[in-house]
């Protein structure tokens, strides 16, 4: 059994964790194959500390319930990574302002792609920014 995909790293962040649950928990040996990561090809090209970080995953779609996750990690100041869809951004950043204040932030777009885009700033000047796009 292989499970192969052509958006990231299998099993981080996606259904693929359910499939090599599954198949650990009948007695199917799980072997990793290291591929292409969004969350270190993000880390790498932030410009943000990467000596310490943490993966927060998708944060849920709606506003009270993903303020209250972003605050679940207020208190810590290593870099925060998180995947959001591009309809979310919005409401996604306003979030981490009311959660983390106006701290510098990344954001990373279509990586490994034509219009690969690294924006680095902070929280309020990105929450400006992708307003106006």
């Amino acid at each position: 059994l292989a499970l192969v995909s052509d958006a990231g790293m299998p099993t981080v962040s996606d259904p693929g964790t359910d499939l090599a649950r599954a198949a650990s928990e009948v007695g199917v040996r799980v072997v990793p194959v290291p591929g292409p990561s969004a969350v270190l090809a993000a880390l790498a090209g932030a410009g943000l500390p990467t000596d310490e970080f943490t993966f927060i995953g998708f944060p849920p779609p709606k506003s009270g319930a993903r303020l209250k996750r972003l605050k679940s990690f207020a208190r810590i100041r290593s870099t925060l990574v998180m995947f959001v869809p591009p309809h979310k951004l919005i409401g996604t950043l306003e979030d981490a302002i009311v959660a983390y204040g106006d701290r510098r932030c990344s954001v990373c777009r279509e990586l490994t792609k034509v219009h690969e885009e690294f924006w680095r700033s902070t929280l309020s000047q990105a929450k400006e920014e992708f307003e106006r796009r």
